[in-house]
């Protein structure tokens, strides 16, 4: 049995989650913590650090944090592992997902576990699907490169984040054999896959919105972008989008207006999906090079959408693509939304800063950097739950109070 390090440092009770945040970027997979009374300014060297642990692998997979406990991935010497901890940062268990190591030079899992249902969901960097029971068991396994003929856009592997809906796990493999899978839950059967949609597969994450009178799984890659139906897997609506090299940003959809973003000189598209039933198109509205966001995320709240794009932070309005502003923020870097703050997760030196939530003004209003930084990428997403904000870097987890 491994052992993760974990340093307590203040006498502190958790109370229950009143929130929890299950899966990568919150239960609506937005970004957007709706949680309230959080101090409306950071001291000069942060808030309060509370505890951290240590030994948690390599890799950039953030957290999912359900029924007072922590899941997340990391690659050890041997393996890729499912960690398991408690709110106060020690280990409860460690599953074997896969394989270890990475590609490119980029070593570890870039996945986040989903929680659903007394089950973990977790995708390995090299395809491997598997559901894990809350006390750690396996329950089933597939890999959706050798078992169902996946394919990749380029060559950095699978880095979605696995969708849990209706009983359904719901992954993108890609390739001709159907871009989109869905699998039963509990028995990890095949379910449906979409035939239609034959794009290889990006680096972004499933989501799912009801529109027109119909459930839909909506998903981007390197050639289009598409709206799935969630019952049967039937493909209701596709448009071209070209992306190069990397497509990671999950896409924003709001009462028909979509929004897909992606760097590599490429930028941002708008569209208006219309329709209902089983009639639906999508015609594009914009394209500009606006927001051209890497890996940290996009979030709308309202009409407008906020996110990285290259070093500064943007806000530009989802139906007309019009930018708001643009200022120079703490980094490039991946960004969650508490009630009327952003907080940034700078990349490089691992700034954290937080913040005004305002269409009309950039405005910071505190930051503060992050302890013992590794030599790697902050690629792992922030997460805010229960008034506590989770920082993962390689091996070690922060945990800081923002009550």
């Amino acid at each position: 049995m491994r052992i993760i390090t974990t340093t307590l440092l203040l006498s502190f009770t958790l109370t229950l989650f009143s929130t929890d945040w299950p899966q990568f970027r919150g239960p609506n997979r937005d970004g957007v913590s709706t949680e309230k009374g959080l101090a409306e300014q950071w001291p000069e060297k942060g808030p309060k650090l509370l505890w951290k642990s240590e030994g948690l692998g390599g890799g950039w997979s953030s957290v999912a944090i359900a029924d007072k406990t922590i899941y997340t991935m990391g690659d050890l010497e041997d393996a890729c592992y499912l960690f398991a901890l408690n709110l106060q940062g020690k280990q409860l268990w460690i599953t074997r997902v896969g394989e270890p190591k990475g590609h490119r030079g980029y070593p570890g899992p870039r996945s986040t576990p989903t929680v659903s249902g007394g089950h973990v969901y977790v995708l390995g960097q090299y395809g491997d699907l598997v559901c894990i029971s809350t006390a750690g068991k396996e329950v089933w396994r597939t890999n959706i490169e050798s078992d169902y003929g996946g394919r990749m856009m380029s060559g950095w592997k699978w880095s979605e984040s696995p969708l849990v809906d209706e009983g359904k796990v719901v992954v993108t493999p890609g390739g001709t054999k159907g871009g989109v899978l869905a699998l039963d839950a509990k028995t990890g059967k095949q379910v449906w896959r979409c035939k239609d949609f034959t794009d290889t597969a990006g680096y972004s994450s499933l989501i799912v919105r009801d529109f027109g009178g119909v459930k839909q799984y909506i998903q981007v890659s390197g050639k289009s972008v598409v709206g799935i139906d969630a019952n049967n897997g039937e493909l209701l609506w596709k448009a071209p989008r070209a992306g190069k090299t990397a497509v990671v940003s999950n896409p924003i959809f709001h009462e028909g207006s979509l929004f897909v973003t992606s760097s590599y000189g490429v930028g941002c598209n708008g569209f208006e999906v219309s329709g209902s039933g089983g009639n639906f198109k999508a015609k594009q509205t914009y394209a500009n090079k606006s927001i051209a966001n890497h890996h940290g995320g996009c979030i709308r709240v309202g009409d407008y959408v906020y996110a990285s794009s290259g070093s500064v932070l943007v806000c530009l309005d989802l139906k007309t693509g019009k930018e708001m502003w643009k200022e120079r923020s703490a980094g490039k870097g991946a960004i969650v939304v508490v009630g009327n703050k952003i907080i940034l997760r700078a990349e490089s030196k691992g700034t954290i800063s937080l913040v005004e939530l305002n269409p009309n003004t950039y405005k910071e209003i505190s930051r503060f950097e992050q302890p013992e930084r590794t030599r790697k990428k902050a690629w792992a997403h922030p997460v805010v739950c229960d008034g506590v904000l989770y920082i993962r870097d390689q091996g070690l987890l922060l945990t800081y109070d923002l009550r």
